[in-house]
């Protein structure tokens, strides 16, 4: 079955490697004032260690490696994917307040322990919007091939309200950026542990872009959405791709369940530019949710995301972060070696922590009330890979199986693939 005619096919993209790759790292300490206070999960911290990490570890040294200067968003590009009136409340909340304001905001899902209001709320949280917006420019400029914002990632943010710790949906603004400025077709795949139901609603009617979510199922996890049959608006049929995983899905099993839907859809979609989304709390330790990847697993999607961007679309790639609460222990590792992996060559997970980030963590350990005593030494978890592959067939007993063939077979017909073949 041919792709559907509403689907227009760009052509194919030709990638001519280089010795050197060129990568943008999005930074700037002021992206560490997106921060919601001292006892919040989504604490900033994760963003220095992990800034700290790369730096020590040389990632940010490499050949090629350049800083991409984040800019605060203008309410134009805001707009793309949200509301005026929204924007304004945003405004409002980042400042001093009566009492009937704050009644007005809890409308906006501002306020409470979800997303506390803070000085400068806007500033910050466009901030990073702008920081996505700026890799986008860079990438289709040519300044660089890739580009990774370990800020950005904000994927709950709904066009009229703040959701899941998130403000401004960069990932979604930054995609609405690149098609206004001709990009042809983008690719948006999102591996956080939650369902990036924010950028699929923004971009729910737009068959230029298409998202592709794996995720805990919606029926156990915040924020209960992203099932099989959502596959998009009236006009943009198939450019909605939901993957809902079972509880406890196991390092191999997230592999397995991606390696068996990922490729074969980028490949068939053909996206111009691909954008990835890298929260780290699928992983095991992560406190707000209960998969039990491993940072060997991390790093396995990481390698097959970049070579899938290299292969398809000239490797043009952008990389966010996204969720990640374990902010001391496994953010930094995770979004460390997606630096590297984006930057060139992924980092061995055996390899040792270097010591100024051993420094570093127990100085953070000893600020969020925690021991001191570091309690990791390597890049990884110590737990090697071994994945079962979907090319020896499915397991209709094993609960995995049977949500990524479900999957597979609402989506792949809609992209001229063979759910029982490829």
């Amino acid at each position: 079955m041919p792709a559907a005619a509403h689907f227009p096919v760009p052509a194919p993209s030709v990638h001519e490697p280089t010795a050197e790759v060129s990568c943008g790292f999005v930074w700037s300490e002021d992206l560490c004032e997106y921060d919601f206070g001292p006892y919040h999960p989504m604490s900033p911290v994760r963003l220095t260690l992990t800034r700290e990490l790369a730096g020590s570890a040389g990632v940010l040294d490499r050949p090629g490696v350049r800083t991409i200067e984040p800019f605060v968003a203008s309410d134009e590009q805001l707009a793309r994917v949200h509301d005026a009136d929204y924007i304004d409340a945003v405004r409002r909340a980042s400042g001093p307040r009566d009492d009937d304001d704050v009644d007005e905001l809890i409308r906006f899902g501002i306020g409470g322990d979800d997303v506390p209001s803070f000085p400068g709320m806007h500033t910050a949280s466009a901030r990073v919007a702008g920081g996505s917006i700026a890799a986008i420019d860079a990438i289709r400029s040519g300044t660089v091939e890739r580009a990774v914002n370990i800020a950005g990632g904000l994927h709950h943010a709904r066009p009229a309200s703040a959701s899941g710790f998130c403000v401004y949906n960069d990932a979604a603004i930054a995609i609405r950026h690149a098609l206004d400025q001709g990009e042809e077709r983008v690719m948006y795949v999102d591996v956080d542990v939650h369902h990036g139901d924010g950028v699929e609603l923004a971009l729910w009617d737009e068959p230029r872009a298409i998202t592709l979510s794996v995720h805990e199922t919606g029926e156990r996890l915040f924020p209960g959405t992203g099932f099989v049959q959502d596959t998009g608006g009236a006009d943009a049929q198939g450019s909605a791709i939901n993957v809902p995983l079972p509880p406890r899905t196991s390092a191999e099993g997230w592999v397995r369940a991606i390696r068996a839907t990922v490729p074969a859809l980028v490949r068939a979609v053909k996206p111009t530019l691909l954008v990835t989304q890298h929260g780290a709390d699928t992983h095991r330790m992560d406190p707000l949710a209960d998969f039990t990847v491993t940072l060997e697993a991390h790093r396995e999607v990481m390698i097959m995301l970049r070579e899938l961007a290299d292969e398809v679309c000239g490797g043009r790639w952008l990389a966010l972060g996204g969720g990640g609460y374990a902010v001391i222990d496994v953010v930094p590792r995770s979004w460390a070696q997606l630096l590297a992996v984006a930057s060139g060559e992924a980092i061995d997970p055996a390899t040792a922590l270097p010591d100024s980030f051993h420094e570093a963590a127990s100085r953070a350990r000893g600020e969020h009330g925690l021991s001191p005593e570091p309690a990791i030494r390597t890049f990884g978890d110590g737990r090697p890979l071994v994945v079962r592959d979907w090319t020896g067939g499915f397991d209709p007993e094993d609960d995995l199986d049977r949500a990524v063939q479900a999957a597979r077979r609402v989506a792949f017909p809609e992209w001229g693939l063979d759910p029982f073949l490829d």
